[in-house]
């Protein structure tokens, strides 16, 4: 089912619980409206994609869309690349720069390909240069290739994994792309034996160079959602809730990541646009989410962990706004920015209603 929302704020009954109810704060939506973006995210616990735009009433737009198991996000050329349990999908924006859908959505994702995958618990997603789409193959450590004819074409593998086999042996899960080739990936530990990461999730998390194919940075607890923005390579420490950058400067690759910023919850989905950083965070309610650092500094800030997504001013160092999920949706994956995106909406499967989203390309009759 899709819903939509014309808001500030709102809440949700869901058939399985109580209300979702979301909030922003007072200039997120001016934010958005000045940068002239909008936003994604995914969250896999609630099988859903979840679209901020504006409204043409200058309120809030939440776009939600089922997708089961909702994981990375890749945005690049009016195009939406998404992970998800079993398939990675390109979702194309069909609505031209002056066509507006049901009076309100300036933009309109659509399903057009999907490569079935299969389950390999698919993380982060880009594309390459030329057009490749490949995806953190969490399930057998590796990056991967879609493939025409089998589930995956492995890409690159970590050195210190043996070889390619379905044991998440290090949990690797993010990456960084730069000029459209891999080049940094985050992994929870370097372990080699089936589920290995588990025992290393406070201070076992590492960043890869993929090219060389060597650690540059380790001591991490949990690292997710590396980006390379301004000649920088970030990272999220997810495990101490804090947003930060690599100082390739220091010899020791324990001390080479550098907080910029703490956020109180589990850091996850990164995306940038102008002086501005928007996190992902999401409450860490399950076993593997505790026991780590996070745990004591939410007790030294007297808070409560959040779900939602905030926006980081990198000059002042400092929240400036936020979206907030509060309810039975307590996480988050990824976070992109959609640029020159007002108010975007979706379509998924379990519905018909994509079966009636006919559209025409560009065609000349002679």
């Amino acid at each position: 089912m899709t819903d939509t929302k014309n808001m500030q704020s709102g809440s949700k009954a869901t058939p399985t619980g109580p209300a979702v109810t979301y909030s922003v704060s007072a200039g997120f939506i001016n934010l958005l409206k000045r940068l002239d973006v909008a936003l994604a995210a995914t969250s896999y616990q609630s099988g859903r994609l979840y679209l901020l735009g504006r409204n043409p009433k200058g309120g809030l737009m939440v776009n939600e869309q089922h997708f089961q198991k909702a994981m990375g996000l890749h945005y690049k050329d009016k195009t939406l690349y998404m992970a998800t349990l079993a398939n990675i999908y390109r979702m194309q924006n069909i609505l031209r720069p002056s066509e507006l859908m049901d009076d309100q959505f300036t933009d309109c994702f659509v399903p057009r390909t999907s490569h079935l995958t299969g389950y390999l618990d698919a993380h982060d997603v880009g594309v390459t240069i030329d057009d490749k789409i490949l995806f953190v193959n969490t399930r057998y450590n590796c990056i991967a290739e879609v493939s025409d004819t089998h589930s995956f074409k492995p890409h690159w593998k970590p050195d210190f994994i043996s070889t390619i086999v379905a044991e998440d042996r290090c949990h690797l899960n993010g990456m960084a792309m730069q000029d459209g080739l891999p080049k940094y990936v985050t992994a929870v530990s370097k372990s080699d034996t089936i589920d290995g990461w588990r025992d290393r999730r406070a201070d076992g998390g590492v960043v890869i160079d993929v090219e060389a194919n060597e650690v540059i940075c380790e001591g991490l607890s949990m690292p997710h959602s590396p980006r390379i923005y301004q000649g920088k390579l970030w990272v999220l420490n997810s495990g101490t809730g804090e947003l930060g950058w690599i100082d390739f400067s220091k010899a020791n690759l324990t001390e080479r990541f550098t907080p910029l910023t703490f956020c109180p919850g589990f850091v996850r989905g990164l995306s940038f646009h102008s002086h501005y950083a928007f996190v992902g965070l999401s409450k860490p309610r399950y076993k593997r989410f505790e026991g780590l650092a996070l745990d004591q500094r939410l007790r030294d800030a007297d808070s409560e962990p959040w779900c939602g997504i905030q926006v980081i001013d990198l000059n002042t160092r400092s929240c400036v706004q936020w979206f907030r999920i509060d309810g039975i949706i307590g996480e988050l994956y990824d976070v992109e920015v959609l640029s020159g995106i007002g108010c975007p909406r979706s379509y998924g499967f379990l519905t018909n209603d994509v079966l009636s989203v006919i559209t025409l390309d560009d065609y000349v009759i002679t």
